[in-house]
This record gives C-alpha cells, sequence and structure tokens, in this order.
C-alpha cells in the first residue's frame, strides 16, 4: 500500500482527521481537488461557525486554535428564540457563576485558514492537492483510488471527508437520508446602532427566519432563510432598500442596520448517511452527516466526528490491531450515528415547525417556546449541548 490512509478532502474535518493522527505514526495521505494556495489562503464566503467548547478544546489541542488570533473569535453570551411578531423569547445564557461564554462564533474562512495553517505545521501527512479523485473502490486487500490526472492511490483504509454531494459515498454504495429543503440562506455582514450584547437572536417570522450572530460590538452576521424562489428578491435589493429590510424584520431591536460587505447565499440541502463505513471505507464530516443550519451543529458534529473515528484507529494501533478492520469501524459508527441521527432529524422536525406559517403551526410554535423556556432541563440541555467538553451522549438539542 502506499499510505496507511487516504482522506479525501482537505476540508476542515479532512485536515482536523489527519492532525488527529499526527502522532500515530501512520503514513496519511490527504487528496484535494483545490490548490495549495487556495487552501492556504481561503476567500471570506459569509459563513460564520458557532463554535462548541468541544471543539474549541479539539482544534486547540490540533494547534489550529492558536493559529486563530484573539480578533477572530467573537464570544457568544447568550441567544433569544422568537417566534413571529412576538416579543416573547426563550432566553438561554451561560449557567450562574461560569465565567465562559456559551460558545464562540469565528468565520468559516478563518477556520479554514487557520486548520490548514496548523496542518501545513504539522507535517501530519502528504498534501496530494489540485487533483481530484474519479473513482473509489476497495477490496480485501485495500483501497484503491484513480485520480484525475491519471494516477492511482493506494491505502489500507479510505476516508471521506468530501462534502455532503460526496461522490466517493455514492461510489461505495451508501446510501443517505437527503432533503431539499426548498430554502436558501442569504447572509451578511451588518452595522448596527445599538450593542448586541454578545447576545444572537433567531426569528422565526411568518414567510422566512431571521438570525442575528454577534461579532464586534457594533457588527452581526444576518442569516435570512426564505423560501428558494423569494431569494432573488433580497438579493437584488438596494443597499439602502435591504438594510431597511433587514432592520424591520429584525424589529428595530438593533436599531437601523446598515449593510457592509457582499451577500452570499446558499441553497440548504440536509443528508444524513445510512451508514458511516464499508469495507475498508469510513465516512466523516459531511459526508457523512450534512447539518440545516438552524441549530448550528453542522461543523462542531464534524469536528466531533472526526475525533471519534481517530481515537478508534488509536485504540487499535496501540493494540497492534488492524486499523481498517470492521471492528474499528463499527465502533466508530457505534459512537457517532445514534447522536447525529437524533440531532439531523430532530433539527428538520424543528424546521418543519417553525417554517410552517398555518395557523395551527403558529399556535403550536408559540406553545413550544413558553414551555421550553420553563422547563429547565431543557435549556439545561442546550446548555451542555454547548458548553461540553466532552463527547455528547445522545440528546436531542
Amino acid at each position: 500500500m502506499d499510505y496507511d490512509i487516504a482522506i479525501i478532502g482537505a476540508g476542515p474535518a479532512g485536515l482536523s482527521f489527519a492532525l488527529s493522527l499526527r502522532q500515530s505514526g501512520l503514513k496519511v495521505a490527504v487528496i484535494e481537488k483545490q490548490p495549495r494556495a487556495l487552501l492556504a489562503s481561503p476567500p471570506y464566503d459569509g459563513r460564520e461557525i458557532a463554535l462548541t467548547h468541544l471543539s474549541k478544546k479539539l482544534m486547540t489541542q490540533h494547534g489550529s486554535w492558536q493559529q486563530l488570533g484573539p480578533e477572530n473569535i467573537h464570544q457568544l453570551n447568550a441567544a433569544s428564540v422568537l417566534n413571529g411578531h412576538s416579543d416573547y423569547q426563550l432566553y438561554f445564557d451561560a449557567p450562574p457563576g461560569n465565567d465562559e461564554p456559551l460558545g464562540y462564533l469565528v468565520s468559516n474562512q478563518q477556520i479554514r485558514r487557520s486548520v490548514f495553517a496548523a496542518f501545513a505545521a504539522s507535517h501530519a501527512a502528504t498534501l496530494i492537492d489540485d487533483v481530484s479523485v474519479t473513482r473509489v473502490q476497495t477490496e480485501k486487500s485495500g483501497g484503491y483510488l484513480t485520480l484525475s490526472d491519471g494516477r492511482t492511490v493506494s491505502a489500507s483504509l479510505i476516508v471521506a471527508a468530501d462534502t455532503r454531494f460526496s461522490e466517493a459515498r455514492r461510489q461505495m454504495g451508501i446510501a443517505s437520508d437527503f432533503n431539499d429543503y426548498g430554502r436558501s440562506a442569504l447572509l451578511c455582514v451588518m452595522e448596527h446602532e445599538k450593542p448586541h450584547n454578545h447576545t444572537a437572536l433567531e426569528c422565526f417570522l411568518y414567510g422566512g427566519t431571521l438570525a442575528v450572530l454577534p461579532l464586534s460590538e457594533y457588527t452581526s452576521s444576518i442569516v435570512i432563510t426564505v423560501n428558494s424562489a423569494q431569494v432573488s428578491n433580497l438579493l437584488n435589493m438596494d443597499e439602502v432598500t435591504f438594510s431597511q429590510e433587514v432592520s424591520t424584520r429584525a424589529g428595530l431591536r438593533l436599531g437601523n442596520m446598515k449593510q457592509c460587505g457582499e451577500r452570499y447565499h446558499y441553497p440548504l440541502v440536509g443528508v444524513h448517511a445510512r451508514r458511516f463505513y464499508s469495507q475498508r471505507f469510513a465516512l466523516i464530516g459531511d459526508a457523512a452527516v450534512g447539518m440545516h443550519p438552524v441549530t448550528a451543529h453542522g461543523f462542531n458534529l464534524g469536528l466531533s466526528g472526526q475525533d471519534l473515528l481517530a481515537s478508534e484507529i488509536l485504540k487499535a494501533r496501540e493494540k497492534q490491531q488492524p486499523i481498517w478492520s470492521n471492528t474499528v469501524l463499527q465502533a466508530y459508527q457505534a459512537k457517532h450515528m445514534p447522536n447525529t441521527r437524533l440531532l439531523y432529524h430532530g433539527t428538520n422536525t424543528v424546521v418543519g415547525l417553525f417554517t410552517d406559517d398555518r395557523l395551527p403551526a403558529r399556535l403550536l410554535r408559540n406553545a413550544v417556546l413558553r414551555v421550553s423556556n420553563h422547563l429547565p432541563p431543557l435549556k439545561q440541555a442546550i446548555r451542555q449541548k454547548l458548553m461540553n467538553k466532552k463527547h455528547p451522549s445522545l440528546r436531542l438539542l
């Protein structure tokens, strides 16, 4: 075999997986269709990622958190959820006496840059860049990748981290639950008159949702989610009209808002693989589960999943057992699958309810927020999901 492990995809999940194995003595390759220069200096894409304490811990262990720089890390101290035109809020913050925030907001650009910087400095794996994988196959004897330049790469284990539209997953015959939500997210950064106090807003409005993610004191990332047929209307607005529109949707809670920078939009698609492995092959990151962004689980699940797989591989390595065996891959799936499955389907249920504008759903939405606000175990579960530094046990939120 050319390598012990070949990783398809040099996104944060794939590179973090290589970093998790950097002291294992394993020979690892990462194959990526983008050139090295673009990985080292990715463009801004409008996305701000909510990171949990577990993600911070794992990134710190890899050395990528240290690469971010404090100016690129924004604290998330509290969050409010609102429904429709009501001012009633489901509010939660860190537990009393805790001096740590609920979580952190970091741009996708800075995460990608910092993870690649840590990877490049670590010499954890061989990067084969600017080339795509055209064929994936595994046999009892090993795994084999055919590259777009005609080369063949062999490895004892193939790990796919090639997005939620994973071609490797398809070629390996792993089915997935796929949900095209028929909605698109429009993102931009906006300045505002009033400070946000490091509090995120999730406004489930009628006809769309609005998320306000706090960055610097008078700046926030705005995410508007609407039916995909309506997103062009928002994209085509001039800046003044658009700024007024967002200020109105936010109920002037932050005063008048002003767009700064470009607007970006993404169609929303969710996917959950029905299996996370097959013969000498495993899925991590979005190739395993790609989430709707409303509950901010996507990147965190990807980082958690790669760590779980790396841990099982390192255990097998210590015991001098084959790292590619079904025993190792089954153990990874057993730890990662239950939580991701419940989160994926639970998130889809929440999205279905809070994007349904019919009167019965409106009444139920109000009731859910009011009951949740007076249910301490639920708030505690939300806090634990964000602040726990260990891998989560099975829970919905």
